[in-house]
């Protein structure tokens, strides 16, 4: 288990991420899933009031897990986390917005508090202490434990950062950006911030929206809604050679690439876990190899090298 940057909040190495829930998970499988996790020693699940209503209309994802903590009855052993902003009808972070979207997820999840609630997206619109003033309300009444940013750069962090002390507000404890092997904006001044403010990161795109995984090769076709997006990848030179490398390592480890490329990602400096999703145990079951699976220095230059620009 590792510690979310300073908090209490200790967690397992790896995030199961839940917006296929409803989706391209029914609630049959979307229960299977989250109870492999659970039994493989995961206890973060992170959710948004915004999955997967693109597809169903509603907050599918957060209604299934609601379902399944009341029958499980394991509320307390588990790190549920949601979010709030990119809702239709409910975008945006106005201290409104988040007071009634909080009560929803509450109601949908069924339960009486969230352990970690994220700014799903960066609200220009809304001063930034309006915002950090409802959360901070949220936390004194208990029904939100600690807040974090999700798609916020690194003048915004640290404007919100600097709010919260100056006002004495709760304080985001947590960042959430696309990190992966392909995808390394992140290693600049954003994580620059978050190590300077001792947050953690749960990134998403920890495989590259699947491409990590090494399903996508030169004329494969892939029956997946991401794989048009996974497969221009393949169109930079560093697609395939990243593959190259993951498939070695894999090859001599004998785990899955998409292990391989969450463990490199877990390795790296601020990140406390990755956050993946699985469509069913079986896509899940080689990602949880992840969370036991230490890199030697040489894996991890070689990853390093073979992934940069």
């Amino acid at each position: 288990m590792r510690s979310l940057g300073t908090t209490d909040l200790m967690v397992f190495p790896l995030v199961l991420g839940t917006n296929v829930f409803g989706w391209t998970a029914d609630e049959q499988t979307s229960f299977a899933v989250l109870d492999a996790y659970v039994e493989a020693g995961g206890n973060l699940i992170d959710t948004a009031d915004v999955y997967p209503s693109w597809a169903t209309g509603e907050s599918t994802s957060e209604i299934i897990i609601g379902e399944w903590l009341a029958s499980r009855g394991n509320r307390d052993s588990v790190v549920i986390a949601t979010k709030v902003g990119m809702l239709q009808g409910l975008e945006g972070l106005a201290p409104a917005t988040i007071r009634t979207a909080v009560e929803n997820s509450l109601r949908r999840l069924r339960t009486d508090y969230i352990d970690l609630y994220w700014a799903h997206v960066d609200d220009r619109d809304t001063p930034l202490t309006e915002s950090l003033a409802a959360f901070d309300a949220l936390v004194r009444e208990g029904k939100v434990r600690h807040v974090g940013a999700s798609n916020y750069d690194a003048g915004r962090l640290t404007e919100a950062l600097k709010v919260s002390d100056e006002e004495g507000l709760v304080r985001y404890v947590a960042l959430q950006q696309p990190y992966n092997l392909v995808e390394r904006r992140y290693e600049g001044e954003l994580r620059d911030v978050v190590a300077r403010e001792g947050l953690g990161s749960t990134p998403y795109f920890g495989l590259a929206r699947g491409f990590l995984t090494g399903k996508y090769r030169p004329g494969v076709t892939v029956d997946s809604p991401r794989a048009s997006l996974a497969g221009e990848y393949l169109n930079t030179e560093r697609g395939p050679r990243t593959l190259e490398a993951l498939d070695r390592i894999a090859e001599e480890r004998q785990v899955a690439p998409a292990a391989v490329a969450l463990a490199w990602l877990a390795a790296q400096p601020t990140i406390t876990a990755p956050l993946a999703g699985a469509r069913n145990v079986e896509q899940l079951r080689p990602l949880l190899t992840a969370a036991a699976l230490s890199l030697t220095a040489e894996e991890l230059t070689l990853l390093d090298e073979a992934s940069r620009p």
